[in-house]
């Protein structure tokens, strides 16, 4: 059975304006069913969490609710659910509790990714600086787009902490091979932080069977609402003590949540774990068969639904990604920067001679959402020789379309084969040294 993309765009208000939106990676569009939970929770009586009140246990039964969801999602125990204002701010802090609870000091060594996005370097990077521990690079292949294996082993070392790593590039999509880095690092006495936010929105994340320490993710890359989500070891979340206000609860995971959570964005978070659950059947696409080929009859568990509807999504975008590689090959003057053998369905390109903030904004007068910049993999851009300028970035989405990804290559084949020329102080000047912050561009064709 065919998925049924028309059927998934029903529930997208704001795909109505008919924008193609490939800026999925930054952020995707939201199901009504989401704003209608957040819409709900705020109107509705609540108040903070308790068991007197009917207000009072709405507010626990929405956040016990998101954590059940959320462990559903990432494949780990609901208690070691933490919720904050976003995974920059929750690795932030948890960087710095690991590094005081765990004593780091100038003998230790911490290992960062030239891959990864700067929300799952810096903080580390922080940390380390602060008590005197080196900084040890694990280096992206710029050839390849690749973070091979060995380029994260030849750097562990007795010394080792910790290592943080992506889960999957939000800049070019390459997908490393945790199992291994994890083996490898756990092997060396080391704890692992994975940076699930761009994968997340794409195929599964099981923290338990990786065997991660610590996995985050962020909500509004999956239909849900801004928040930082992390899921730990529950043994490791037990031995750290965050700074907290003195009467707040100790327990896992609420010692490491700073002041009343934000109820109505749990309860989108959790409306979105439950439409991405239900997204296979959405999309008309089969229930999944038990090994015997069987298929149930009464209600599936969330965390079987979830996979299901991975597995949908990663068919149904894989088959949009190489759509549009083929096209954007085919073009004259396009480099395409993805070329991991193992990659999300998100793509980074560049047009030769040409600013790629040029090639955003033309594209977005033909109404298409496909961003230039170096999406915060500060390190990866650089690596790649891209600078600080970065790429034209597409990223496929579970409402993606097929005749978008075609819209898309009709309007980079435009900007492709056109000269643009630049008023600058009243004299014009040839596309390829147009200055980028000329905004008045007409288009020559060639």
């Amino acid at each position: 059975m065919s998925y049924d993309v028309d059927a998934v765009r029903q529930h997208f208000p704001a795909l109505r304006s008919g924008t193609a939106h490939f800026d999925g990676p930054g952020g995707s569009q939201t199901p009504a069913v989401v704003a209608e939970a957040v819409a709900r929770t705020l109107t509705s009586s609540i108040a903070n969490r308790g068991t007197v009140t009917a207000a009072e246990r709405l507010a626990e039964q929405t956040v016990v609710a998101a954590r059940a969801a959320m462990g559903d999602l990432l494949g780990t125990d609901p208690d070691t659910v933490i919720f904050g204002r976003s995974m920059t701010a929750n690795t932030m802090e948890l960087a710095r509790t690991l590094a005081r609870c765990h004593g780091w000091g100038p003998a230790d060594e911490v290992v960062v990714s030239s891959l990864d996005h700067d929300a799952n370097i810096r903080p580390w990077v922080l940390a380390a600086e602060a008590v005197g521990a080196t900084v040890r690079w694990a280096h992206v292949d710029p050839d390849t787009a690749e973070l091979p294996l060995d380029a994260v082993t030849e750097v562990l070392s007795e010394r080792t902490r910790l290592v943080a790593v992506t889960a999957a590039s939000n800049l070019v999509g390459t997908r490393p091979d945790l199992h291994g880095i994890i083996a490898a690092a756990h092997a060396a006495g080391a704890l692992v932080h994975v940076d699930a936010v761009h994968l997340a929105a794409h195929a599964s994340v099981d923290r338990e069977q990786l065997g991660a320490d610590l996995v985050s993710c962020s909500p509004y890359k999956f239909f849900g609402p801004h928040l930082g989500v992390t899921a730990g070891r529950a043994e490791l979340l037990e031995q750290l003590r965050p700074d907290k206000l003195l009467p707040s609860t100790d327990r896992v995971p609420e010692r490491f949540e700073l002041g009343t959570l934000p109820y109505e964005l749990l309860a989108g978070t959790t409306a979105a774990v439950d439409f991405l659950a239900g997204l296979a059947g959405v999309a008309g696409m089969a229930e999944p068969a038990d090994a015997a080929g069987n298929r149930a009859t009464g209600p599936l568990p969330r965390r079987r639904r979830l996979l299901a509807s991975y597995a949908a999504i990663e068919e149904h975008e894989d088959r949009l990604r190489a759509q549009a590689e083929a096209g954007l090959r085919g073009i004259d003057g396009i480099t395409v920067h993805s070329r991991a053998v193992r990659r999300t369905p998100t793509l980074l390109f560049t047009l030769d001679g040409v600013d790629p903030q040029v090639v955003y904004r033309l594209l977005a007068t033909r109404g298409i959402n496909a961003p230039a910049s170096h999406f915060y993999a500060w390190e990866c851009s650089h690596r790649l020789g891209l600078g600080a300028a970065g790429g034209v970035r597409v990223g496929m989405a579970p409402y993606t379309t097929a005749e978008e990804v075609d819209r898309l290559l009709e309007g980079v084949a435009e900007v492709a084969a056109a000269r643009w020329v630049a008023r600058d102080g009243g004299r014009r000047t040839a596309g390829r040294t147009a200055p980028r912050h000329a905004l008045d561009f007409v288009l020559r064709k060639t």
